[in-house]
């Protein structure tokens, strides 16, 4: 019945106007309230209508909420709510789905809001970005080595269980691939994963997070490693008056006397003084007599060895050719900073310097545990089975990133393995490949959750190398650097985690960003970065270098980034030809073009 102040309804009741026109403005209010709450975080799902139980309202017909029109076929129990609240039905169906009762009510919350239902589940919709949820997928990465699955089983920790749909009649299906019934996967927040500068800056500061080591290691153990303190000189460079070229030393103005001999040579000890209108033979490197007014070099002078004299062709400047004493440095002036890598140049430099050892961090130490039952170590592949591209190529490439790595194990698919070999490990860092996704064989998660291990970073919004991850064992205990099993998505990962994590740790400084125009237009994720390998091309007519993108670049491909100098970080939406961007170099190429033809 109605009053003057409209409508009112019965308790237990909704009432609804009837007429189309009432439909169609309640359905574009809810649509739209629906994706504002979304919008900003407050609902569990863009388009769904909230409700749980019940029949749909008339504007939902028969095929499910009215907000999933574009995709129907891949909805689960996280569409439901597990505590629907009182039902104006005494015998409620347990499995309601669409009512064929011609008299049955309508749902009664006309404007659907968020579920206040703690425990409800999200929508599986990979089609649908939520807050919650990780960044939807494109289908570019659709490989199950590189960990993806449903947007409810995302590197942000949903399990394989979680994403399952319910059964009819309301059973839940067991979890796939067998899982130990008394060991689940632990379900974790279904938040969206870090992006990829955020991941990396964790990475790098995580690294960073205590104090580093020192030894002190001679000067032919030291290569490669991090200085640990400033090297301050240990002497003046020189140590005395030298001459900088082969000639003659002379004193006072000319023309010059000289008696015939060997003269000054380098290594002897000190000389007499130099007397004025004098000369004497000199070698570089050699002493140079004290009172010497310059050295004239062995071409600018004439020599009259009938007359005993000395003639210059030039004029002469007090202190040519003379590296005086301290030229360089003085004893203690700083050298080099603490955190410089110790390359050859620095090794002789703190040779010159007085230096037999240099004080510096230890390298990383790295193990790398290679999971897959499909892996082959030899031969070609066949019945299935593939070869392991990441156990030859991971050692060489964190050891261009200055760690210690020992050999690669290959443990399959065996969670005890891998768990045994965790707890057993005593490296700084542990690379895992493969099984960081919720697919039945992917072990690294539940592991860790075994663990008790402190997950970082849960998955990156870039691809390819989505579901990576970084994990601390234990306060005390190594880090872990999970990748995806596809190859590049690998490398992803290795550039993403592991090449902060190690710098870090190791002591390196942080590389301030570069950047290059990349000539050519690059599609881009809608949602994630992607890293895309290129080629350095020197600019043409004057024109600025750039990178070229380089073919081959899927998420298990190598053949691209076999080629390639570097990575591209191209943002969400991608650039146009033309764009700066910002350039990963790989550890051992060179930032110059050498690569032609099928690659570009």
């Amino acid at each position: 019945m109605t009053g003057s102040d409209g409508p009112h309804r019965e308790p237990g009741s909704d009432f609804r106007p009837a007429g189309p026109a009432s439909d169609r403005a309640r359905e574009e209010e809810e649509r739209a309230v629906e994706q504002a709450l979304a919008l900003v975080g407050g609902s569990d799902r863009i388009g769904g209508s909230g409700r749980s139980g019940g029949p749909p309202s008339r504007s939902q017909g028969s095929q499910g909420s009215r907000g999933s029109q574009g995709y129907q076929g891949d909805q689960d129990s996280r569409d439901e709510n597990p505590n629907p609240g009182p039902s104006s039905d005494p015998n409620p169906d347990p499995n309601p789905g669409p009512s064929c009762d011609p008299n049955a009510r309508p749902s009664r919350d006309p404007n659907p809001g968020p579920s206040r239902d703690p425990h409800a589940r999200q929508s599986r919709d990979p089609h649908v970005r939520r807050s919650s949820d990780s960044p939807s997928y494109d289908g570019r990465d659709n490989d199950p080595r590189d960990g993806r699955t449903t947007a409810s089983a995302t590197s942000a920790g949903t399990t394989a269980a979680t994403a399952t749909a319910p059964a009819p009649g309301g059973e839940q299906p067991p979890p796939p691939g067998g899982a130990t019934p008394g060991d689940p996967a632990k379900p974790r927040p279904s938040t969206p994963p870090p992006s990829w500068n955020r991941a990396r800056a964790i990475a790098d500061r995580v690294g960073r997070g205590g104090p580093a080591a020192t030894i002190r290691l001679p000067l032919d153990r030291a290569l490669g490693h991090v200085l640990a303190e400033a090297l301050g000189a240990l002497t003046d460079l020189p140590s005395f008056d030298t001459s900088a070229m082969d000639g003659w030393a002379v004193a006072g103005p000319g023309p010059w006397a000289f008696e015939a001999g060997a003269g000054l040579l380098a290594g002897r000890g000190p000389a007499a003084a130099l007397p004025d209108g004098t000369a004497v033979r000199i070698a570089t490197g050699a002493r140079v007599p004290p009172d010497t007014t310059a050295v004239i070099r062995s071409e600018h002078a004439q020599v009259d060895d009938a007359r005993g004299l000395l003639h210059a062709r030039r004029s002469v400047v007090t202190g040519q050719d003379i590296r005086p004493r301290g030229q360089e440095c003085r004893s203690g002036e700083q050298l080099v900073p603490a955190g410089t890598v110790v390359t050859p140049a620095v090794l002789g430099l703190a040779a010159a310097a007085g230096y037999d050892a240099l004080p510096v961090v230890p390298r990383p130490r790295v193990d790398v545990l290679v999971l897959g039952d499909e892996l082959l170590n030899a031969g070609l592949p066949h019945d299935g089975l593939i070869r392991d591209a990441l156990g030859p190529m991971l050692g060489p490439w964190l050891r261009a990133l200055g760690a210690e790595v020992s050999g690669a194990r290959r443990l399959g698919d065996d969670a005890g393995a891998l768990r045994d070999a965790l707890t057993s490990s005593d490296a700084d860092l542990i690379v895992t490949t493969g099984g960081t996704a919720a697919g039945p064989v992917d072990h690294v998660h539940p592991v860790l959750d075994a663990l008790g291990a402190e997950l970082l970073v849960d998955g990156v919004a870039v691809r390819p190398g989505h579901p990576m991850l970084l994990a601390r064992l234990s306060p005390d205990g190594p880090y872990l650097v999970g990748l995806p099993g596809n190859p590049l998505a690998a490398v992803s990962g290795l550039l993403t985690l592991a090449e902060p994590l190690l710098a870090g740790i190791a002591g390196r400084p942080a590389q301030d960003p570069y950047r290059a125009l990349v000539h050519a237009e690059v599609h881009g994720h809608p949602h994630d970065t992607r890293l895309v390998p290129v080629v350095h091309r020197p600019g043409r007519a004057g024109g600025r270098d750039h990178v070229a993108p380089l073919h081959y670049n899927g998420p298990a491909m190598l053949r691209g980034i076999a080629a390639a100098d570097g990575l591209a970080v191209v943002p969400p939406g991608g650039v146009r030809s033309g764009t700066e961007v910002e350039i990963l170099d790989l550890p051992w190429a060179p930032a110059t073009p050498w690569t032609e033809g099928c690659f570009t």
